[in-house]
């Protein structure tokens, strides 16, 4: 895969450095659609960051997330990322900004194509609308921002929303950490994944976690070695590669809906006293993983 190196535009949460920044894994503009597709009905909730519930700026943080790109919270804050776009060049996975409270950007939505946008609304939760809809949306229209190019040449050229690997975990740093961690034989560079080259520096240890089912291709047969992970995904990858079962009680946390794919990977993860989450009652399995959290958690898992 091709790499840019990008100047960095970052928001608060990001750091402000000359450190060189990869690009996040391409995807395509179906991709973007059926990504916030698989969303839809998921409810309206203020504040709303997970699928128990998500409110705008939540969702468009979430379907992002799922590309690889990182968006910041809300969506004035979104609104300072990315490129202008005008309301006749809009592509696929331009974001929408909008009026509805009469001070400033309060809502944001994802373009799909068509005049049609999905978005978490309050009354109806994530849906799709017309972006033209002359009862409402039409007349709110503020502008769009472009923070990624989709095509079907699988190329994303990432702007101001690049993720720092010096800070942030990719998926070929995690599998090369585990490979490490576990003493696995990486000898053999042939993983398999299309998007994974054997001259590719992580290639013999993510073929060794791939055989060990610790790590799977996606619905395009990629590994996605660039792309960043977050802590939910985090959980099942190290349940599965140390073999964890529940150690006690069933562990929960507030922002882990019980229901939840995650739910059951997260709780054996913190009932073998890996994580005790952010000390609030929440683990974040939405967030990021950062490089520094992977190391704690494989540390913790070897002193066992």
């Amino acid at each position: 895969m091709n790499k840019k190196w990008l100047l960095p535009i970052f928001a608060s949460f990001m750091l402000f450095s000359t450190t060189h920044i990869d690009s996040a894994e391409a995807a395509t503009k179906s991709e973007v659609t059926d990504t916030a597709s698989k969303y839809l009905g998921i409810p309206y909730k203020y504040g709303g960051t997970t699928t128990s519930g998500f409110d705008c700026s939540g969702f468009t943080s979430q379907v992002f997330a799922d590309l690889g790109i990182k968006l910041n919270r809300t969506s004035g804050a979104q609104y300072q990322q990315g490129t202008a776009v005008a309301k006749s060049d809009l592509q696929v996975g331009d974001l929408l900004f909008f009026n509805t409270s009469g001070s400033g950007i309060s809502h944001v939505s994802i373009y799909i194509g068509d005049g049609k946008m999905v978005h978490s609304q309050t009354n109806q939760g994530v849906s799709y609308s017309n972006v033209n809809d002359p009862y409402y949306w039409g007349s709110r229209y503020v502008g769009a921002k472009r923070v990624a190019t989709f095509d079907a040449e699988q190329q994303a050229e990432v702007k101001q929303a690049a993720i720092d690997f010096t800070v942030y975990a990719s998926r070929a740093e995690v599998a090369s950490q585990i490979a490490k961690a576990i003493n696995l034989d990486t000898s053999d560079k042939n993983s398999g994944f299309i998007d994974v080259k054997p001259t590719n520096e992580h290639a013999g240890a993510i073929a060794a976690v791939a055989k060990l089912g610790i790590f799977e291709a996606d619905a395009n047969g990629k590994f996605n070695p660039s792309s960043p992970i977050n802590r939910a995904q985090i959980a099942k990858v190290l349940v599965i590669a140390f073999g964890l079962e529940n150690d006690s009680q069933e562990v929960s946390f507030n922002d882990v809906p019980q229901d939840n794919w995650a739910n059951e990977y997260i709780s054996i993860l913190a009932s073998n006293g890996v994580t005790n989450g952010d000390g609030n009652g929440n683990f974040g399995m939405d967030e990021l993983l950062k490089i520094k959290e992977l190391k704690m958690f494989i540390e913790r898992l070897q002193s066992r």
